[in-house]
């Protein structure tokens, strides 16, 4: 069965293979981001190194790699709401498709470079400290990476809906998400250290329950443990993309019929 909302995010994927293209050369992209990410890493497992404890190692190492995806996962929030400043957004809400299936398409070159970045850092520097892979782990490592920059993407597009009318704090918004999934998801210490009410809020992030996920496949758990623990991840996912459904739509169809404008300036 054919959906036009596929034929949406393909145009839409299309746009933002264009904008990956202008933004990167593949120099820029190994060099500079990459480099950059990679270097991240190794800062912070370098102070568990420091600290002595080999659990930490490997603990930081895992956490840090996957955070890598997320970083890039939530440049959405910038991307999207540079649609009003390029002029586009009134004629995507004026056009008879819906424009989140648009956006949804529009920023998918973020993670996919972020499952790129992230597998890098998981399976270069891993084995630098110590993370032994078998064959067998290769495959749901990577689909653990796929599922936590596809889930995060979905978290950024509702915070890009969110302050699609104040763009000014898109970047104040990105960075201070992600570094609270940084803080309370168990990428540099477990959830459990955290308050309740700061653990059961990190229930509602995919990265929660994928990286906890990683470290079971890493840790020689069978698959059908691992898929136990990643599968609220798709559910956070599937909420929050209804989330940022629901953020735009009443902004187009509340906020802006009340002001009488279809900017979404005022």
């Amino acid at each position: 069965m054919y959906f036009p909302s596929a034929r949406l995010i393909r145009s839409g994927f299309r746009n933002a293979v264009a904008d990956f293209k202008a933004t990167y050369t593949w120099r820029s992209w190994l060099f500079a981001w990459l480099g950059r990410m990679l270097a991240q890493v190794v800062f912070f497992t370098g102070l568990g190194r420091a600290i002595g404890s080999p659990g930490e190692v490997g603990f930081l190492v895992l956490g840090n790699a996957m955070m890598t995806c997320v970083i890039d996962a939530m440049a959405v929030v910038a991307t999207t709401s540079g649609e009003r400043r390029a002029g586009t957004l009134s004629l995507l809400i004026a056009s008879p498709s819906d424009p989140v299936w648009v956006l949804f398409g529009r920023s998918l070159h973020w993670p996919a470079s972020g499952v790129a970045t992230s597998v890098v850092a998981l399976f270069a520097l891993g084995p630098l400290y110590g993370i032994r892979w078998q064959a067998a782990q290769v495959p749901v490592a990577v689909a653990l990476v796929f599922l936590t920059a596809l889930g995060t993407y979905c978290v950024g597009l509702f915070l890009a809906m969110a302050v699609l009318n104040v763009p000014q704090w898109r970047n104040v918004v990105s960075n201070c998400a992600y570094l609270a999934m940084m803080a309370f998801c168990g990428v540099q210490v477990p959830a459990s250290f955290w308050s309740p009410a700061v653990r059961v809020a990190a229930q509602a992030v995919p990265l929660t329950h994928t990286l906890s996920a990683l470290r079971l496949v890493v840790g020689g758990a069978p698959l059908s443990a691992v898929a136990v623990e990643a599968a609220p991840a798709l559910l956070c996912a599937a909420g929050w993309l209804l989330a940022a459904f629901g953020a735009f739509h009443w902004m187009v169809s509340v906020r802006a019929r009340r002001l009488g404008s279809l900017d979404l300036s005022a």
